[in-house]
């Protein structure tokens, strides 16, 4: 149940209270829970990039839809997808994956090969959204470890790609911005939503059982 009641705790904070940072320690923990995170084939295709630099979130605010929370929040955590899969990546994930377990590369090759046949030949945008698909299960778990530390947070896919991208020079490392989370503590008197009851569809409403 704790889970539970971690989760019906949160909420899309509003405002942050910028004199309140979260420890190293806290963030650690967040970042090892997208770490964690399962993605598809195990290839973990994007990076998390955490800033807490307050001139650089400055400049990122130029992108953000609410910045006054990019502005006053701890940390703002980025996700950002491979631009798209290729042989490389691929093998250097599974060439990672069997020195780590002690077997002789090339170990799941066919089934490698079967993952480029399917990657590599796909039109860019179908590619990038099936990679961008895996950073939001990162995401989720994230969010759930700053519930579980009780540090607040929001989860935000509206800010401008472009601008961030471009700031943070995300190109030359083969990244493309997919969402954002905000990482902090709520500034409670203009946190507006904070006091209003938490609403959810319910749940005769939200599950179709198959028996």
């Amino acid at each position: 149940m704790a889970l539970l009641e971690d989760l019906n705790w949160r909420h899309a904070v509003k405002a942050y209270d910028a004199t309140k940072k979260v420890s190293k320690e806290n963030i650690d923990k967040i970042v090892e829970a997208a770490r964690l995170a399962p993605t598809s084939s195990g290839l973990q295709p994007f990076k998390v990039l955490v800033v807490e630099n307050q001139e650089l979130k400055e400049k990122l605010v130029k992108g953000a839809l609410n910045p006054e929370c990019m502005r006053d929040c701890s940390h703002v955590v980025i996700f950002a997808a491979w631009d798209r899969y290729t042989e490389d990546r691929i093998d250097n994930v599974y060439d990672y994956t069997t020195d780590q377990r002690g077997l002789e590369r090339g170990r799941f090759g066919s089934y490698t090969d079967m993952l480029k046949k399917i990657y590599l030949n796909q039109p860019a945008e179908e590619n990038f959204a099936h990679i961008a698909r895996q950073t939001y299960i990162a995401l989720g778990l994230a969010l759930a470890q700053a519930a579980e530390l009780k540090v607040d947070s929001t989860p935000v896919e509206g800010f401008d790609n472009n601008v961030i991208d471009e700031i943070l020079e995300l190109e030359k490392l083969g990244l493309k911005s997919v969402s954002l989370m905000y990482v902090g503590y709520a500034n409670t008197p203009l946190d507006w939503i904070a006091p209003m009851k938490k609403v959810r569809t319910p749940k005769e409403d939200f599950l179709i059982e198959f028996k």
